[in-house]
């Protein structure tokens, strides 16, 4: 079956669903759940409210099994390391238990947003004492969300969304339908929020050609998953349950939706032990991405040492990112004798912007720390022929105006005080 004939068919529905005559005997006949047995098997019962139901599924998992490299006490081991840390990062969870976690993923009709995009699936995983409990809401028919949204809202006691992607799809995603049945379901809480695919862009882009979940679940998290069905099969997979109520194909569904929020507690295990230091191995890249993480978050106590330590490993591009990282926090300490090395050798042997960069910088620390006007004025124009030559698109007019001032103006110092060498 088509794409568009499973769209159709789900519109149609839609359609039955809205348009159900309300003086209709359907309200009072028993309810009769299809492939009753296939469900209980899989440990999934229904939740009726108001002549309508969802489908629920819980399963528990002790915390001492591992997934990948970790076992999901090592969650709590990250946990504990996160409340006796002074660092401020955008993932910590001090002041948070690990019960308070709650590690969400849904599954949809489409990637698009809007009311025309139905969240078909909800799935989470949260800390219960000494294991670790996944539970998931499947829509069993369209126009049931209000025994959907209502068993998951009664379900749900946390403080904080752990997510992949979940600020820009998953939650809005949720508030959008939620508004629909406000009026008959509980309020949605107001959730804190870390999503971890921003943590995964910073650490891996430099490794990775994609950062999707399934991507870093295998290549970083050494996570391998047997016959899984991969997502973009899911909505197909519904439409196909709408029509013959066969539970086989969304069982898989559930299976790998399941997958996913058991990867979000590994993923932000793994990301909390490269931010504490407690992974011994991180590698050239991830110490650059690390350093240069919290240098933008202004923890330059914490981004000096991970540049250090990773300035003998980088080749490269990255070498020149990282020396240039490192220089900019050595200024920013006020080591300007550190900071002058770093940016005189990378002006040196670099090029392009990186070079430009480090030549301007290296400029006003010789111009304003040294007043060593001369040796200013030689990385100014270094970095003016870099840009002339290589015709570096990044630097903006106001940029390129501010060199030609910087040249001009170390000019009359120089013929107004001499050459002055430090």
């Amino acid at each position: 079956m088509s794409l568009k004939r499973k769209l159709d068919l789900y519109d149609s529905y839609l359609a039955e669903e809205n348009n159900l005559d309300k003086g209709s005997n359907k309200k009072d006949e028993p309810f009769h759940l299809p492939f009753e047995k296939e469900w209980r098997k899989h440990g999934i019962v229904p939740y009726q409210l108001d002549h309508q139901y969802c489908l629920i599924k819980e399963r528990r998992y002790p915390l001492s099994e591992k997934r990948g490299n970790y076992s999901y006490a090592d969650f709590l081991v990250a946990m504990d390391a996160w409340q006796k840390t002074s660092i401020s990062h955008p993932l910590s969870a001090k002041g948070y238990k690990g019960e308070d976690l709650f590690f969400f993923d849904t599954e949809t009709t489409g990637l698009g947003g809007g009311v025309g995009n139905t969240i078909f699936l909800l799935g989470y995983a949260y800390i219960d004492g000494d294991e670790v409990v996944v539970k998931q809401h499947l829509l069993p028919e369209p126009g049931h969300e209000i025994p959907l949204y209502d068993s998951f809202l009664r379900n749900i006691d946390y403080t904080t969304l752990v997510t992949y992607n979940g600020k820009a799809f998953d939650w809005p995603q949720v508030k959008t339908r939620h508004t629909l049945i406000r009026e008959h379901v509980p309020n949605l809480p107001p959730f804190g929020h870390f999503d971890l695919l921003h943590g995964a862009r910073r650490m891996w882009k430099h490794r990775l050609d994609s950062v999707s979940l399934s991507n870093v679940e295998r290549e970083i998290l050494n996570i391998d998953r047997k016959s899984d069905l991969p997502g973009y099969l899911a909505p197909m997979a519904y439409f196909d349950f709408l029509k013959t109520k066969n539970p086989e194909g969304i069982l898989q569904v559930m299976e790998h939706n399941e997958q996913d929020v058991l990867t979000l507690i590994i993923l932000y295990t793994h990301l909390s032990f490269k931010l504490l230091g407690l992974d011994h191995h991180q590698t050239e890249g991830e110490l650059l991405s690390l350093g240069t993480w919290y240098s933008q978050l202004k923890e330059t106590k914490v981004a000096i040492p991970l540049l250090e330590k990773g300035m003998t490993k980088w080749e490269g591009t990255e070498k020149w990112r990282g020396m240039i990282q490192l220089a900019h926090q050595y200024k920013k300490i006020k080591n300007y004798r550190k900071a002058l090395v770093l940016y005189k050798q990378i002006a040196e042997s670099s090029e392009g912007k990186i070079r430009i960069s480090a030549s301007i910088e290296g400029a006003k620390i010789l111009e304003h720390q040294y007043k060593d006007y001369k040796g200013a004025l030689e990385l100014a124009n270094m970095a003016y022929r870099e840009w002339s030559e290589t015709k570096e698109t990044s630097f903006r007019q106001k940029e390129r105006e501010e060199m030609v001032k910087r040249i001009e103006r170390l000019e009359k110092k120089i013929a107004r005080h001499g050459e002055n060498f430090i």
